[in-house]
């Protein structure tokens, strides 16, 4: 396929990296960059991990891209809003080495590699308080033309099934109306046109298209920028166990289609496996019992860094308010027998005319919020409200679709007949067919419908926030662009758990992305990047990309670190 495991690999090397998601990709290329001899391990036969099915935003406050835009931003400010939502939590010298880090990460993979991002005026931060912003801090990859990593093309995990039309073209947030409306306008026939051409010629040639978007463009990117370093990617190839002598870890021994090899790395070994992902004695240890069953994970993800590092005697944190970072999804099997699992972002649940209920048939949190905070609404209300229930009518669906099914109702046939979401002419055999009492049901629907009427939702606050107001839908009418009358029937109902996109337990760290032992000292030699390393914001999400933004800055950091480069490590 490529050269990836042809690739002479010197047995004796600088830094050894494990895992070729966003973090670890990045801790490779800077080492590269600066001067070390570096071998990055993939477990899979594909680069990318969970953020190649991500939106790829990445969240680093004070950056230089948000100025060039007229959104500039200061990561003093972001200090001020990251204490209002972290509060007392662990990890204040790591947040603050995030943030004064940051900007020369941002400006030194845009400068020494083919790593590029726009930022965007106006993605809010997910809560408000002293220094959020509006825009300015996410950060989006800028599109790769796939076709420029030749055989390496499909060493690029693809997105999700689920957000690829026509069997394997990905598709903009900005670009769906054009698609889904080509008649619409003049603009619309011949954007949707030219993409779905393009698409047509890659298939003539490639297993999907080549046009990548998102967080395939920024994986695509990495490995574009490697492969121009020439750095050995082994693919295929997983951790067995951390080699130490005399305190120090000095390689590793790993599985590989040869059976097995050892590397030695003189400056140190970088663990970026992804997390705790599908590891099951770290799930049924940390993880809510109603929560374990699904994961936004790549099912090769069994936690491997954590396992080897608390072997020689690394601490895992529980990852202060919750152990994972959470995303409501909703789910049914295929006739292939694949699960499809449809992630909750934002295109239906904070758009108004739409209401979530538990099994009582109650509210029971702010249905606009973010992913992570809905799902922490499911999780502290508990199995009432896992799954929990989105509500809606026909006309809902027909502007703006739900879950798997597309706006203008595209698909609901399918769906109703697949099981994957249920349809009544009236509450009360809604409330029948998803098992709730029809009474409170009503009593529910009713309530809610009075808060879109007056436009203030007195029970959550739905639509008083900044994030929720971006969100919603302020062309629908109402007073408030996050409320909307649900009715008259037809009525429609979806399922929808937690999984976890990512995790906030891990491995606990110092600011240099060192892990440390039992006893808070760093072990000598021992790195982790990404998910591997615990959660800086203690459990919180508090905007667009925060788990990548940290990824990237602290492989950034690790590298340097690793060789011999200072770091800022306060903001002034």
């Amino acid at each position: 396929m490529s050269q990836a495991n042809k690739t002479i690999v010197p047995e004796d090397v600088d830094l050894l990296v494990i895992g070729a998601g966003a973090g670890g990709m990045t801790t490779a290329l800077i080492a590269a960059l600066e001067g070390l001899r570096v071998v990055l391990c993939e477990k899979t036969g594909q680069a990318g991990g969970t953020t190649s099915t991500s939106g790829g935003t990445t969240w680093v406050p004070g950056n230089s891209l948000g100025a060039e835009i007229g959104a500039p931003d200061d990561a003093r400010d972001a200090a001020a809003f990251l204490r209002h939502v972290t509060g007392d939590r662990d990890g204040e010298d790591l947040r603050q080495a995030f943030l004064a880090s940051g900007r020369a990460a941002i400006d030194d993979l845009q400068n020494r590699s083919e790593v590029k991002f726009a930022a965007s005026a106006a993605h809010p931060d997910y809560l408000d308080g002293p220094g959020s912003a509006w825009g300015g801090r996410a950060l989006g990859p800028l599109p790769f033309d796939g076709r420029l990593l030749g055989d390496d093309f499909p060493r690029v995990r693809p997105p999700r099934r689920e957000f690829m039309g026509l069997g394997g073209m990905m598709v903009g947030r900005a670009e769906i109306d054009a698609l889904l409306n080509p008649f619409g306008s003049v603009a619309n026939f011949r954007n949707g046109t030219g993409i779905v051409l393009r698409y047509l010629k890659d298939r003539l040639r490639h297993p999907r298209g080549t046009r990548l978007l998102m967080g395939n463009a920024l994986v695509a990117r990495l490995l574009f920028s490697l492969r121009r370093l020439n750095v050995p990617v082994l693919f295929d190839t997983s951790l067995d166990q951390l080699l130490v002598e005399d305190g120090r870890v000095t390689g590793t021994s790993l599985r590989d289609p040869q059976g097995g090899r050892v590397i030695r790395a003189r400056r140190g070994v970088v663990l970026a496996t992804g997390g705790i992902g599908w590891n099951d004695a770290i799930r049924t240890r940390l993880f809510p019992e109603a929560t374990r069953g699904l994961s936004l994970s790549p099912e090769t993800n069994t936690g491997d860094g954590a396992d080897a590092a608390m072997r020689i005697g690394a601490r895992l944190t529980d990852g202060g308010d919750s152990p994972a970072l959470w995303m409501p999804c909703s789910t049914f099997r295929r006739a292939d027998g694949q699960l499809a699992v449809w992630p909750h972002i934002l295109l239906d649940r904070a758009k108004p005319g739409l209401l979530a209920v538990d099994a009582s048939g109650q509210r029971f949190v702010n249905e606009s919020d973010s992913y992570h905070d809905f799902c922490m609404g499911q999780i502290r209300k508990g199995r009432p409200a896992i799954p929990a229930w989105l509500i809606c009518d026909a006309a809902f669906i027909r502007r703006y679709g739900l879950g798997m099914v597309l706006p203008g109702g595209r698909g609901l046939r399918a769906m109703l007949k697949a099981g994957y979401l249920l349809t009544a002419p009236d509450l009360t055999t809604l409330a029948e067919r998803i098992g709730v009492g029809a009474e409170a049901l009503t009593r529910t629907v009713a309530r809610y419908n009075q808060f879109a009427t007056s436009g203030e939702d007195s029970d959550f606050g739905r639509g008083t926030s900044a994030m929720n107001r971006f969100n919603g839908d302020a062309q629908a009418g109402g007073a408030n662009p996050c409320l909307g009358p649900v009715g008259p029937g037809p009525f429609y109902a979806l399922a929808v758990t937690p999984a976890d996109l990512a995790s906030s337990a891990g491995l606990a760290g110092d600011i240099h992305g060192r892990v440390l032992d039992q006893a808070g000292a760093p072990i000598a030699g021992l790195y982790a990047v990404g998910n591997d390393l615990a959660s800086i914001f203690g459990g919180t999400y508090p905007g667009p990309g925060t788990t990548i933004g940290p990824a990237l800055v602290f492989g950034w950091r690790v590298a340097r670190h690793a060789a011999g480069l200072p770091t800022p490590d306060r903001l002034d």
